[in-house]
């Protein structure tokens, strides 16, 4: 078997930098996505397919949705990031 080297305080720090920055790029396109959905609502809405109504709470759902994804990402990094830093 390799021998694997424990990780230096400076490596640890690089890695929970890498974690936050693709958090964030995860979060970032998790918006997009809700962009697009909100889009596609409204533009429902003007083609008659739902109701004011319907839009409203297709948006609201929407918005739990990216709310609840976002929360999770920002767990899953938190976690890892400690996991990454203890030593």
């Amino acid at each position: 078997p390799l021998p694997i080297p424990e990780l230096s305080e400076e490596r640890r720090q690089d890695l929970a930098k890498q974690v936050k920055k693709r958090a964030e790029e995860s979060k970032v396109e998790m918006r997009n996505h809700r962009r697009d959905a909100n889009e596609a609502a409204k533009h429902a809405k003007k083609g008659s397919a739902i109701t004011e109504d319907g839009m409203h709470d297709l948006l609201e759902n929407i918005q739990k949705l990216t709310d609840d994804y976002i929360k999770q990402i920002d767990d899953q990094a938190q976690a890892k990031e400690a996991d990454i830093l203890k030593v």
